[in-house]
């Protein structure tokens, strides 16, 4: 194995576990979602079901992507990179939100996610 191709390996390896990171972090807070929506007093059921749903798909979703890396498949890398795409944007009004406790951990997430999907040589197929 050269160096560039255990570099590539090691970049492969983080955004995996990155990956598979967040995508349990979505179907955690899908989950703190679900138990505060349906123990608080003012619930409206069809937000919260698409709430949920969009949880359960984008958590499952990244959870898929990391597994895509791991194979050495190369579909996992677009909707890697837009999920993260759209954590900035997440990020961005959380920091205009004064919420630092969220935007920060999530800042400090996706900035790796991106740089390792965007810098991994896809292998050649023969």
């Amino acid at each position: 194995m050269s160096t560039d191709s255990a570099k590539q390996a090691r970049k492969r390896s983080i955004v995996t576990t990155l990956l598979y990171i967040e995508g349990v972090i979505v179907l955690a807070l899908g989950m703190w979602v679900a138990v505060m929506g349906f123990t608080h007093e003012d619930r409206e059921i069809p937000p919260l079901m698409g709430v949920l749903g969009f949880a359960v798909i984008g958590g499952l979703g990244l959870i898929a992507c990391g597994r895509a890396f791991a194979q050495k498949k190369n579909w996992g890398r677009a909707p890697a990179v837009l999920a993260n795409l759209i954590v900035l944007g997440v990020v961005k009004y959380q920091f205009e939100g004064g919420f630092l406790i969220g935007a920060i951990p999530l800042f400090l997430l996706a900035i790796p996610v991106l740089y390792f999907a965007v810098t991994i040589i896809p292998e050649e197929r023969s």
